[in-house]
């Protein structure tokens, strides 16, 4: 027995010898060469983003449009490169036959299809969401029920990042519906409320001055696409009178807009001495019963 136990650790003992001898080499080149390949592609991606960030008139959207392109190029390239490494290893370090394992893994690829039509859904949908640009990172979306800033877009999923801070993984397979508030332009819709007793066209003017004024502030001027306009009364109700402004303004910039044109309209209405409109006031009560005789 103390012989045959010999044999065998001496058999791999010398096994163990000549496998560090030739092919932990091949093992250790193999995963330096994976090593710098991942590298070197988080590298090119990067420099990429920098590059495109560092880009003159129309920087902001092509950056955007580059971090979108290189996360998805970033995650395939580091699949394909560990899966390629993973058969590397399998037939020229240990000496495995990998054509039959192919086989059966596409066999089981195509069983595991079928039970994860999920995962195939998410991924096929992701794909179109790439290749069509429905929304892209740093776009202000709404879907599946949730909105916010896009963070990162894959073949699977979209982060998203809402105003509260709250980050919504969702995954692309459920997205049926987008809502993109920030490609190309974004429009500001206010209703001016003034009262009724006010006459609507000294008001329109106010708004209109305002308006051009508005459009004409250096400050502001990169801001706004097109000059505002002030259509007129856009509804009556009780002791107001709504007057709608309509503002096209870039991609995120609507609210920064919209709170400077709130302003500026309280104060037009103070200089001149525009009422603001007030809601009708309802007064619910109930009426003394009468005194019995």
């Amino acid at each position: 027995m103390e012989e045959r136990f010999s044999t065998i650790w001496h058999y791999w003992h010398n096994y163990l010898v000549a496998w560090t001898r030739d092919r932990a080499p091949k093992l250790l080149v193999i995963l330096v060469m994976a090593f710098i390949f991942v590298r070197l592609l988080g590298l090119i991606t990067r420099k990429l983003v920098a590059l495109s960030e560092r880009g003159p008139a129309h920087g902001p959207v092509r950056a955007q449009q580059v971090r979108t392109i290189t996360g998805v190029i970033r995650s395939v390239g580091v699949f394909l490169i560990v899966f390629f490494t993973g058969m590397t290893l399998l037939k020229d370090v240990f000496l495995i036959n990998i054509e039959p394992l192919l086989a059966s893994a596409g066999i089981a690829g195509l069983a595991i299809g079928f039970g994860a039509q999920t995962l195939v859904k998410d991924v096929i949908n992701g794909f179109f969401i790439l290749v069509e640009d429905q929304f892209e990172v740093g776009d202000t979306v709404r879907i599946a029920g949730v909105s916010g800033a896009v963070e990162e877009i894959t073949m699977r999923r979209t982060a998203l990042r809402d105003s509260d801070g709250t980050l919504h993984i969702v995954p692309n397979g459920s997205i049926q519906i987008v809502s993109n508030m920030t490609r190309d332009w974004s429009q500001v819709t206010l209703h001016v409320a003034a009262d009724y007793s006010e006459n609507s066209d000294r008001v329109v003017e106010l708004l209109q001055e305002m308006a051009k004024e508005f459009y004409n502030d250096s400050a502001f001027k990169d801001d706004v696409v097109a000059e505002p306009q002030v259509p007129g009364i856009e509804r009556v109700r009780g002791n107001e009178v709504d007057y709608l402004m309509l503002v096209k303004v870039r991609p995120g910039k609507q609210y920064a807009v919209a709170r400077e044109l709130r302003r500026r309209i309280k104060t037009a209405f103070e200089k001149n001495n525009i009422k603001a409109g007030a809601p009708a006031q309802v007064i619910i009560g109930q009426m003394p019963s009468a005194e019995k005789t």
